[in-house]
């Protein structure tokens, strides 16, 4: 299967001051149809094995942060303003999510990625966001659990390369 691919980091890419992003090597822009299903690559190639449980990964951040991994789940959000961020989930219904930021702000996802599948290779991080950051990513979609301050702890993956697919 052929998956779209993305790469992100972070919450200056929304505003207008932001770079624009890097464009994608040519081989990974195209979109194409796989019997009947959509599909996308940009970023770096995520390198094919075993992925390592966003479940286990939600479940005991500690252990992997600091570790590049390969993981897939579903998009649950990203940002509706210029794709510079995303939610995934693990592929069953009701899971936490896990904020995916795109390396160097190398590329964007469609804005229209929560639905799609991923699968994507990326650095673990554990996160302090302030309570204006976290107010802006809620206004871009995102759903964050707040402290009593407004401030969020997350666990994010800094991606270097994202695979999505529509079924």
């Amino acid at each position: 299967m052929r998956f779209f691919a993305f790469s992100i980091v972070c919450l200056a890419a929304c505003s207008e001051k932001a770079p624009a992003p890097k464009a994608a090597p040519a081989a990974a822009q195209g979109a194409t149809t796989l019997a009947g299903h959509s599909a996308m690559a940009v970023g770096a190639p995520v390198p094919a094995g075993e992925p390592t449980s966003l479940a286990a990964v939600l479940a005991s951040p500690d252990t992997y942060a600091g570790k590049t991994i390969i993981v897939e789940g579903k998009v649950k959000a990203a940002c509706t303003k210029r794709g510079c961020w995303m939610e995934i989930t693990p592929l069953k219904e009701g899971a936490p999510a896990c904020r995916v930021r795109f390396k160097d702000y190398g590329f964007f996802v469609p804005t229209d990625s929560p639905g799609a599948e991923a699968r994507l290779q990326g650095e673990v991080a554990l996160r302090t966001l302030a309570a204006a950051d976290v107010a802006h990513l809620e206004g871009e979609g995102a759903t964050l659990k707040k402290e009593a301050d407004g401030s969020a702890k997350t666990i994010e993956i800094v991606a270097t390369g994202v695979e999505l697919m529509r079924l």
